[in-house]
């Protein structure tokens, strides 16, 4: 919890949105998007140094690039190296989960991926994007996500001491079936990213001791302001999972923004303005701005104390 002391010296000094610090848990900037690539066809020229200016312009300390397989990771060791405020997480999503049959073993690609987290120990800061996801089993069937996959690297978290980026889509009842099995593996905490779920769920996953991650795909529905505005301040964490689940103007969130950004379509590419339809970094405010609104709290209070809660949980010793 935020001290006296600390609320008071927030109000006293941070007198706008401006100073808030911001920290994105989850972008992912291997994304082709972010080289101007859409669909396998080049629309415009890379772009990701001006993403990535924008984005510490607008408040981001620190920035968490997510992977989803061994490539992402490999991927994300060039794009973490751009900048000192870049870092990365290791693991495999679960519509990828294939991946480990398509190997030598699922041995080695466990192993594969624990020798990046060794050689890579000052930008790796958790284990994932990991989980289970019942929404697209065209990619990957229940069977081979729950089938160890997911467990191998709930092992990586405790072998390394590295929280988890946890993925859970209408799969909370056998997510946290795997999580409890497991439980002695889980000592470095974690957080359930970009969730959607009721608040029935969202209290289960807090009270095994993981933060939630909120971004514009958890606030696309009226019930699902209903659960953000119930969620413990302590347990929030910001993202963007950019370049996707931008809040939209058909989402009732939309109404509690305030900091809008000027952007062009893709065709259309023009040198300081964003992409439209491609999320990025940089509208981590609008995400905030959603949850003080909905929640009637002061947004720096509420922002300092996110960005408090993301250091504890991925930058502790730092």
């Amino acid at each position: 919890m935020i001290s006296n002391f600390t609320i008071s010296l927030v109000r006293s000094r941070l007198k706008n949105m401006s100073v808030i610090p911001f920290i994105d848990i989850g972008a992912n900037l291997t994304d082709p998007m972010f080289q101007g690539i859409y669909n396998s066809n080049n629309k415009h020229k890379h772009d990701l140094d001006d993403v990535l200016e924008r984005s510490w312009k607008n408040g981001l300390k620190k920035i968490i690039i997510t992977s989803g397989s061994l490539y992402d990771c490999k991927e994300a060791i060039r794009v973490a190296s751009l900048h000192e405020n870049l870092y990365f997480t290791v693991g495999c999503h679960p519509t990828r989960c294939d991946d480990f049959d398509k190997v030598e073993s699922p041995e080695k690609y466990f192993n594969d991926l624990a020798d990046v987290i060794k050689n890579n120990k000052s930008k790796v800061v958790a284990i994932g994007e990991c989980g289970l996801d019942n929404q697209r089993l065209h990619f990957c069937s229940k069977i081979v996500q729950e089938k160890l996959y997911f467990e191998m690297q709930l092992q990586l978290s405790f072998q390394f001491n590295l929280p988890l980026f946890l993925h859970c889509r209408d799969a909370a009842s056998a997510f946290l079936d795997i999580v409890r099995k497991n439980s002695n593996f889980i000592k470095a905490g974690g957080v359930v990213h970009s969730f959607d779920g009721s608040l029935e769920e969202a209290k289960e996953m807090i009270d095994f001791g993981f933060y939630i991650g909120i971004n514009g795909c958890s606030l696309r529905t009226e019930e699902n302001l209903k659960t953000v505005k119930e969620i413990p301040s302590n347990r929030l964490l910001l993202e963007t999972d950019c370049p996707w689940c931008e809040i939209k103007q058909t989402h009732p969130s939309y109404a509690h923004i305030k900091t809008k950004f000027e952007s062009v379509k893709k065709e259309k590419f023009k040198d300081g303005y964003m992409v439209k339809g491609r999320n990025e970094p940089c509208t981590i405010i609008q995400v905030l701005e959603c949850l003080a609104s909905v929640r009637k709290e002061d947004p720096v209070i509420l922002g300092q104390q996110i960005y408090d809660n993301t250091m504890n949980l991925f930058f502790r010793n730092n």
